[in-house]
């Protein structure tokens, strides 16, 4: 069972109530943390992802005991601790060079691992051009047909949009959109690029896109996987009812946004529709009588 803690002031309770269940989640925080045997590439590396999660993000400057595949506990024990649902982690050996692995967690337990391999790096600092900025939501973009086609793929670049994809907004202003990130996936390989927009005068109103590589730049290979069924993410993913819109009988929106209407109304008969009143639409004497005899024949078949 799971201990209550009981708040001591208001500190504390106001603490406890920022990590309890809310309708609408906030930005998810990632940790960033190394192993006893560390590299300096994947040192850098991490200061270089831990940059772009900036300011949801907390890095350990210590190195941590910690295998990820063998005993998950003091991952899960860092998320409690930190209100981290997000990690990453580095380590360095003989078998496994270069090596980090990103994962998430759902209620303070692992629910996906996975790990990569390191290669062909470049640090932020070995570009000309400056980075992203502090806060800004970067453009996801997402090339290879495994990331559709094979399940783990699938499962990292779902793993990577939920790491990167930032804080939910309702709208987004064109000038603060300055940062893209790429996912390729090459023979084996999942090549990591990371450009920066700019946007100059083309003489139009649309305005001309430029874009300069800013790093880090990485190819990564995939190593080990622990992935969760199918039943668990179904339940991670759940939505409570309270969030749902609701849906409006015959109400709907096309491509464009444009409200659409559908009102059903019950059969009428034009016969004894109002219109306008001209001579030549006037009914004649014979044509009265047809009609007055017509009704009379209904009534009396119906009685």
């Amino acid at each position: 069972m799971e201990r209550v803690v009981k708040p001591k002031n208001q500190r504390v309770k106001r603490a406890l109530e920022r990590q309890e269940a809310k309708l609408i989640e906030n930005t998810k925080n990632a940790l960033f943390f190394r192993g006893t045997h560390s590299s300096e590439v994947v040192s850098m590396l991490l200061k270089d992802f831990y940059a772009l999660k900036k300011p949801d993000a907390v890095v350990f400057q210590r190195k941590n005991d910690v295998r990820p595949f063998e005993d998950a506990s003091k991952i899960e024990f860092f998320s409690r601790k930190n209100d981290s649902s997000l990690f990453m982690f580095g380590s360095h050996s003989k078998k496994r060079p270069n090596n980090i692995v990103i994962g998430r967690l759902f209620s303070h337990q692992v629910l996906d691992m996975i790990e990569l391999g390191v290669e062909n790096y470049k640090s932020r600092q070995s570009f000309k051009l400056e980075g992203n900025i502090l806060g800004s939501k970067p453009c996801l973009i997402f090339s290879g047909d495994q990331f559709e086609t094979e399940s783990t793929y699938a499962r990292l670049k779902n793993l990577l949009i939920d790491f990167f994809h930032g804080p939910t907004v309702s709208q987004v202003r064109l000038a603060g959109l300055d940062h893209v990130m790429t996912f390729t996936v090459f023979e084996g390989k999942i090549y990591c690029r990371n450009y920066r927009i700019s946007l100059k005068k083309s003489g139009t109103k649309v305005p001309r896109v430029e874009l300069a590589e800013v790093g880090p730049s990485v190819d990564f290979v995939l190593r080990r996987t622990q992935l969760a069924n199918d039943q668990i993410i179904k339940e991670a993913s759940r939505q409570p009812k309270a969030t749902k819109v609701k849906t409006v009988k015959n109400v709907s929106r096309d491509a464009f946004g444009t409200k659409l209407g559908r009102v059903h109304m019950k059969r009428q008969d034009f016969s004894k529709l109002q219109t306008r009143k001209l001579k030549g639409l006037k009914q004649t004497l014979t044509q009265k009588r047809t009609s007055g005899s017509r009704s009379h024949s209904r009534t009396t078949k119906t009685h």
